[in-house]
């Protein structure tokens, strides 16, 4: 999975669209990184900006926007409604795909430094990527703002943990910074089938990690009671990581629980839709479906399709398009307004954005045209990777079938485990029918360099080994994967849908000629290799597999012809 980060800084100009246009620009112009959503408030003085990409991409594109924000924005003469106490007032890093909380961590620790170091501005890690407890919570670090970061920063106790301590002339205008690592915020609004919002906030109260205030006598109109100090004992909602509200919108004609999601590990999408509806009948009302305001990422709605399948002892092994599909319609997502993947899926969102031709999303007639052209690729490589996909994807076939077989529902996840791993591998193997030209294009393409001077000569020569390296590399993990979709097979071959038995057969024949398909690739490729050792090695793990597969294929074979015999 591609590892990718979202990146929130708020700046504190909200007036100024030159000022915002110019620190904007400076993120769009690094590679890697996709602007998604640019929000200016004129009464706060403060725009929100968001963008996403891969990791170090993001480090840089967010330095890059607070060194501008340094030379543009001038904290001494900033007024706004919005507590700040900087220029770039906050900076958190979010987890999207691929990445972990720990690894986010340690990028705000090393943005935060570069700003301290670099720039010279004072730095807060808050949050998860806080240094110690009491620097989490954002309103701590941010006390008494910009009026009185000058105390603060003389203080031990808020002594910032990258950039200088000291209120010189630099931290006079740009402020502090607080970097953070955050979990992904998610907004939502549950529709409900009433007008009231007294009713939709009676939910929200029910569900939200604040909860409501704890009363004397009616729970509604009793006196509040307090603790000692004076603040008000709270009764505490079921969802923890939660904030919600109850509104009316005139627009749809309809009362709504609006919630931010802010710890999605703590909550997730589906869980939050299930309770919220759960409370919502409970008080004679119904949810009709959820709005996803702003973007969202792609595993907090395939959590949620897999988890609407569980419920039904459905498999799970289905396309990652169904599981969306399944999402969509259990929590209502199309309620109000079409709910399009594409545009509202942060990963949908930026694949559409980076759109190349690809042989996979071919018809089957365009894929065999172009193999039958006079370009040398798609070659065998990519049809021995297209022909192990098959083979796994007709061993989740029967899966997905034997797990939907009548009388056999007791049996429906251990099919679906199965199913699942035959879409893994089936998966990896479409990347790689697509990988394997890439790898040969390389080949070509250092083959095309110039070789005019010594060094010219030399640099092919390095060019040309590093490409043929890895087009023998690619056709070997085509054998890897492919192979380990005989376990699927023969297990299916054994134990699935005896009406399906030929289906497993032919996903053996296609593996088997898969793996001895891409041998011959990875044989030729080595056999321009100059490191010996590499290609000695890779030849014999590859002859061992190669084996393999063909005394797998002739058992699993033998079982499907000994059925066919004795069904017969």
């Amino acid at each position: 999975m591609k590892k990718l980060i979202e990146c929130v800084p708020n700046f504190s100009e909200g007036r100024d669209l030159n000022v915002i246009k110019q620190i904007t620009d400076e993120i769009e112009k690094v590679d890697g990184v996709e602007l998604l959503d640019v929000d200016s408030g004129a009464t706060t003085n403060r725009t929100v900006v968001t963008f996403v990409g891969t990791p170090d991409e993001v480090i840089e594109a967010a330095f890059r926007s607070v060194k501008k924000a340094q030379e543009l924005i001038d904290m001494r003469s900033h007024r706004g409604d919005h507590p700040r106490f900087g220029a770039t007032d906050v900076c958190p890093l979010v987890p999207i795909s691929g990445v972990t909380m720990d690894e986010v961590i340690e990028y705000a620790h090393k943005l935060g430094k570069r700003i301290g170091d670099e720039l010279g501005i004072p730095v807060y890690a808050y949050e998860n990527a806080a240094t110690e407890e009491k620097r989490r919570n954002l309103a701590n670090c941010r006390e008494g703002e910009y009026e009185c970061l000058k105390d603060r920063l003389a203080s031990e106790a808020w002594k910032p943990d990258f950039g200088p301590a000291e209120f010189n002339d630099s931290v006079a205008r740009s402020g502090a910074t607080a970097v953070g690592a955050r979990d992904f915020l998610i907004a939502v609004n549950f529709n409900l089938n009433t007008t009231s919002t007294r009713r939709a906030n009676a939910i929200a109260f029910d569900v939200r990690e604040k909860g409501r205030p704890k009363r004397e006598g009616n729970s509604i109109t009793g006196k509040i009671i307090t603790s000692q100090a004076g603040e008000p004992v709270m009764i505490p909602g079921t969802l923890k990581g939660t904030k919600a509200i109850g509104w009316y919108i005139a627009e749809y004609g309809i009362a709504q629980v609006s919630m931010n999601i802010t710890k999605l590990s703590q909550t997730p999408l589906h869980i939050a839709f299930d309770e919220v509806s759960e409370k919502a009948q409970k008080r004679g009302l119904r949810v009709t479906g959820l709005e996803i305001v702003g973007l969202i990422p792609k595993k907090a709605i395939l959590d949620a399709g897999k988890y609407y399948l569980t419920k039904q002892q459905r498999s799970l092994g289905v396309t990652e398009d169904e599981i969306v599909k399944i999402a969509i319609r259990s929590m209502g997502l199309g309620d109000l307004k079409p709910f399009i993947p594409t545009e509202k899926i942060i990963e949908y969102m930026l694949a559409a954005k980076e759109k190349t031709n690809s042989l996979v999303d071919l018809s089957c007639r365009a894929f065999a045209d172009e193999t039958a052209s006079e370009s040398p690729a798609p070659g065998g490589g990519s049809i021995s990777a297209y022909l192990g996909a098959l083979g796994a994807a007709l061993a989740a076939m029967v899966a997905n079938l034997s797990s939907h077989k009548a009388g056999w529902d007791d049996r429906w996840q251990e099919f679906s485990d199965w199913a699942v791993r035959g879409q893994q591998i089936k998966d990896d193997l479409l990347e790689l029918v697509d990988e394997d030209t890439n790898a040969f294009n390389k080949v070509m393409a250092a083959f095309g360099l110039p070789k005019s001077t010594d060094e010219e000569k030399v640099a092919r020569v390095a060019a040309i080994q590093e490409a043929t390296r890895y087009a023998t590399e690619v056709p070997f993990r085509t054998m890897q994967r492919t192979f380990d979709s005989f376990e699927v097979i023969k297990a299916m071959v054994e134990q699935g849908n005896p009406n399906s038995v030929t289906d497993a057969g032919v996903g053996a024949l296609c593996a088997r000629s898969a793996i001895m398909g891409a041998f011959l690739n990875v044989k030729i490729n080595a056999a321009g290799l100059n490191d010996k050792d590499f290609a000695t090695n890779i030849l014999g793990e590859g002859a061992e597999i190669e084996t393999k597969a063909i005394q797998m294929e002739s058992e699993i074979m033998a079982i499907v012809n000994l059925k066919i015999t004795s069904s017969s």
